[in-house]
């Protein structure tokens, strides 16, 4: 058996020792420190768009903070993409409010305008209007910006930008995570970049990133004794940890250029295949092909592919599950149109890490050209 190509596997640099051991050598091993204020400016720099933004310890602990500084509690509803992970939804129920789901369009794959309006004016007929919309970069494609958020304001509804996928990505020149009210970044470790564990949250103004790091370490008030007036969490990132995230970002940009060679190789070695289809870019659209995604021609097909593959241990997955489909979400209110049950169906990931070699694409591509006899 050859060894495993997996879907997305962390890649170092090497730049990073230095600011680990620098974080060794000075004792900053808890969390805050140089390395956290360092990382934290890095990304600013690199978003630009007047970005505040916060260090924590995952990015679903930033979709946490940011539905509490939206405000939103118990009893309230939260539109959300039905075709992304589960941590997208999770923290709406933290916060004891309901997810509402909104369908796909085809052109990107993410939350559908057409049935994001729907939902905003039928929840308003029952009485109930929105308190926010998270919205996803799935796989790493730019949503429909200016349609969501056209949509968004016109109620005035809040977005809450997943960008957790899509770091290096832009819509229309602009870096994905500043275009919402409030964003979110994952640095997981099969991300664009990683620091292990790892996220942020991505503010417009300082005060707003000022409260979501108060609220990040505990909510401790500003007292000799340990004083709390809010409710906190410990969802900080440790000073070990954004050490490795400095070192990341030095090579982002080169890593973001080796995901978008790997789709283009895949498209360009499988492009006779007929039955296989590749997720293209829409117009104003750039992707960081965090995952190079294709579609097949059935269920039956996608699940004998994969099957295939990982007979020679080559790692691919579904695409994401929607959320509506999930069981701890079956009862939840959704707004379908039946485009993310059928990339569901269609859908695949292939191995993606930036760390790929020529020999193991070419090992996948002819796994599958094996498969179609092709």
């Amino acid at each position: 058996m050859e060894s495993k190509i997996w879907l997305s596997s962390p890649h170092m640099s090497g730049k990073e020792q230095s600011y680990i051991n620098n974080a060794f050598e000075t004792n900053w091993i808890a969390p805050l420190g140089p390395n956290v204020n360092g990382f934290e400016s890095d990304i600013q720099n690199y978003l630009k768009e007047d970005s505040y933004v916060a260090a924590l310890s995952s990015g679903t602990a930033a979709i946490h903070i940011g539905l509490i500084l939206l405000e939103v509690g118990q009893g309230d509803e939260v539109i959300c993409q039905t075709k992304t992970f589960s941590a997208s939804a999770n923290p709406i129920v933290y916060q004891g409010a309901t997810p509402i789901f909104i369908d796909s369009e085809r052109d990107t794959w993410n939350m559908c305008p057409e049935q994001l309006e729907i939902a905003i004016k039928d929840r308003i007929d029952k009485g109930k209007k929105p308190k926010a919309i998270i919205a996803v970069h799935l796989y790493g494609m730019p949503y429909n910006v200016e349609e969501i958020h056209r949509i968004a304001n016109s109620y005035n509804i809040p977005v809450l930008e997943d960008s957790a996928e899509a770091l290096g990505s832009t819509y229309k020149s602009v870096k994905c995570g500043t275009f919402g009210d409030i964003a979110v970044l994952s640095f997981n470790g099969n991300k664009i970049i990683t620091t292990s564990g790892g996220g942020a949250i991505v503010t417009k103004n300082v005060e707003l990133k000022e409260k979501a790091v108060f609220l990040a370490t505990q909510a401790r008030d500003k007292a000799v004794e340990y004083l709390h007036s809010s409710i906190g969490y410990n969802y900080r990132l440790s000073n070990v940890l954004a050490g490795i995230g400095r070192g990341q970002m030095e090579v982002l940009d080169s890593r973001v250029e080796a995901r978008r060679q790997n789709f283009n190789t895949y498209k360009e070695l499988l492009k006779n295949i007929e039955e296989l289809q590749f997720f293209d870019e829409p117009e104003g659209c750039f992707s960081n092909r965090w995952l190079s995604c294709l579609l097949t021609s059935s269920e039956t097909m996608r699940e004998s592919i994969r099957l295939a593959l990982e007979k020679v241990n080559i790692e691919t997955r579904p695409l994401w599950k929607p959320m509506h489909q999930q069981p701890i979400f079956k009862d939840a209110p959704k707004y379908l149109n039946g485009i993310s049950d059928d990339l569901f169906e269609k859908g695949l990931c292939l191995p993606s890490g930036s760390n790929l070699t020529e020999n193991e694409i070419n090992r996948v591509t002819s796994a599958i050209k094996t498969y179609f006899r092709a």
